[in-house]
């Protein structure tokens, strides 16, 4: 359907407002239209531009992996958060990062990529292991009071089922007896021991809890 032009519009009689409104409306659709086009067009450069910087990340972390090839993925993770902020895949370029980080015992740095992984909505899945990072890396500077709120924190997230519970009260019980708290460390193992009996570190555990009993006498 053709347009009318400017002096047709005038010609219009009432109608005519009505008919500038549905150009401008046309207009309007349009450059949304772009708008959205482009948005889409960005958001898919960054999707294939993060799972590039993961797949460099993935392979600096494998056991092979060479520091080269640690700091090549960290500045391109880098790059790539810097440049496409709003991605959807953002916070899990900034747990890939916080993770090589954490390997190149930068615990600071890696502590910053797990809490913008957060910030950047990590889903239910990620959040978890940025919050168990962030406990890892106050343990890692041997700052155990920042950990054991990390670890507590983390905690009061999951449910006993959850796939990092496990882990995470272990974090808190090396925690706890790392900074001197004996008696809160035997009753956090003996927690796992009671709410997770089919735990595959119960050897582990009771060994500990032995050497805490040993320790207080």
């Amino acid at each position: 359907m053709a347009l009318l032009s400017w002096p047709e519009l005038g010609e219009a009689g009432p109608w005519r407002w009505v008919l500038v409104a549905g150009v401008a409306l046309l207009v309007l659709l349009g450059v949304g239209f772009g708008a959205w086009s482009w948005y889409t067009v960005a958001q898919s450069r960054g999707l294939e531009a993060v799972a590039e910087a993961g797949a460099l990340a993935q392979d600096a972390l494998a056991p092979e992996g060479t520091a080269a090839q640690r700091e090549a993925a960290i500045k391109k993770l880098e790059e790539v958060i810097a440049r496409y902020p709003s991605n959807r895949l953002v916070p899990e370029a900034a747990y890939h990062l916080g993770n090589l980080r954490y390997q190149a015992k930068a615990y600071e740095a890696a502590r910053g990529a797990y809490t913008l992984a957060l910030a950047k909505g990590a889903g239910s899945t990620l959040a978890p292991l940025c919050r168990l990072g962030i406990g890892y890396t106050w343990e890692a500077e041997g700052k155990y009071g920042e950990a054991l709120a990390a670890y507590r924190e983390a905690l009061t997230r999951l449910q006993s089922t959850d796939f990092l519970y496990e882990e995470t009260l272990m974090g808190l019980a090396r925690a706890e007896e790392l900074s001197g708290k004996l008696v809160e460390a035997r009753e956090t193992y003996r927690r796992i021991l009671r709410e997770l009996p089919k735990t595959r570190r119960v050897d582990d555990i009771r060994g500990r809890l032995a050497s805490l009993e040993s320790r207080s006498r």
